[in-house]
């Protein structure tokens, strides 16, 4: 009895090492250094004001220091960054003007793709990746590097 080709190649194929198998993106699309700018909770970020007296709610007043600590908190094997929560989320849940989220989180680098692909790059043996929060300015830097396989084999 013969089996069908498609069930015979499903059956060949080895699971692949590529990182990047589920993604949109290419690594070439985050090797470097990106700057994401104004994507983190700071001092300026918008809170909410009672109209009936002008004052800020007290859920919603918080400094950077206590974001970063907030962030830093989180229990996860993959670093998180303080993000600007909304006002409207400040006021319907009465919380902090800030969230936590891995420090790749679509929020802060502006898409989907680019999170999924950040992810993959964090997750691989194969690539480097540092960020660096800058809470006065907002800003987020990731950088993504490849590492050298071939002086890893040399060592060997």
């Amino acid at each position: 009895m013969t089996e069908p080709s498609g069930l015979r190649d499903l059956m060949s194929e080895q699971p692949s090492n590529d990182p990047f198998e589920e993604c949109e993106l290419s690594p070439d699309a985050i090797l470097g250094t990106h700057t994401f700018e104004d994507v983190l909770f700071t001092d300026e970020t918008e809170t909410p004001v009672n109209v009936l007296n002008g004052e800020t709610p007290a859920h919603s007043q918080a400094s950077v220091d206590e974001a970063r600590v907030f962030a830093a908190g989180i229990d996860s094997d993959t670093p998180h960054i303080a993000l600007p929560a909304s006002v409207e989320a400040q006021i319907e849940t009465a919380s902090k003007p800030y969230t936590a989220a891995a420090f790749f989180h679509f929020k802060a680098t502006g898409s989907l793709k680019r999170h999924r692909a950040y992810h993959a790059a964090y997750n691989s043996d194969t690539f480097s990746v540092e960020f660096e929060a800058d809470y006065e300015s907002g800003d987020l830097t990731i950088s993504v590097e490849e590492e050298d396989c071939q002086s890893e084999i040399e060592n060997v």
